[in-house]
């Protein structure tokens, strides 16, 4: 059983929880982000802190689980409020760029055409530091990385190359390919003879 629920969620100084039927908008520097409670748990705001409770005494196993959901999406929230998430990619292989166009970002990925991929959600925002590498920044860490895998499905990095659009420190893993694998076994069949 979950004891994140439990445990009472401090509010960082300038931000607020208000709570709105079922659903829970917490508000900091950063901008907003709207958590939905689900039916058989409340959310509690008071001195400086928010409470998850189980309210349905009767499911409770479904309780628990909602009750630790709703205290680990909080959690993210304030945290994207006043610190934000952050997702970096990297773009690799020839003539494989990156630029900004507006709001989206429009890539060349060794297809015949452009890809170009908009931010989802108000307070996200795309930046390209340079042609091969792509940041994705916001409150809503759902919306981050959606957008990110977004931008990552465009082209996934080939097992033979490593061609394409990798997350920032993913372990990329080579293969070799059939041509040179056949010529090292067959050099090693030669070399037994």
């Amino acid at each position: 059983m979950s004891r994140i629920g439990f445990k009472p969620i401090s509010l960082p100084s300038g931000v607020t929880v208000t709570i709105n039927g079922n659903a829970a908008t917490v508000k900091g520097a950063k901008g907003e982000v709207s958590v939905l409670i689900p039916e058989g748990v409340s959310v509690e705001v008071k001195d400086g802190k928010a409470q998850v409770k189980i309210i349905d005494k009767e499911n409770v196993r479904q309780g628990n689980e909602n009750e630790g959901t709703v205290a680990a999406n909080l959690k993210n929230a304030i945290h994207g409020v006043t610190a934000g998430w952050k997702k970096e990619l990297e773009i690799a292989g020839t003539g494989y760029r990156a630029q900004m166009k507006g709001k989206a970002v429009s890539m060349f990925l060794g297809y015949s055409h452009e890809i170009a991929i908009e931010p989802i959600g108000q307070y996200t925002k795309i930046s390209v530091p340079d042609e091969t590498h792509v940041t994705v920044e916001g409150t809503d860490k759902q919306e981050v990385g959606q957008t990110a895998a977004f931008i990552y499905d465009s082209h996934r990095p080939d097992v033979y190359g490593n061609k394409g659009v990798h997350f920032k420190g993913q372990h990329l893993i080579k293969k070799v390919g059939k041509r040179a694998a056949a010529a090292t076994a067959g050099a090693a069949g030669a070399a037994k003879k």
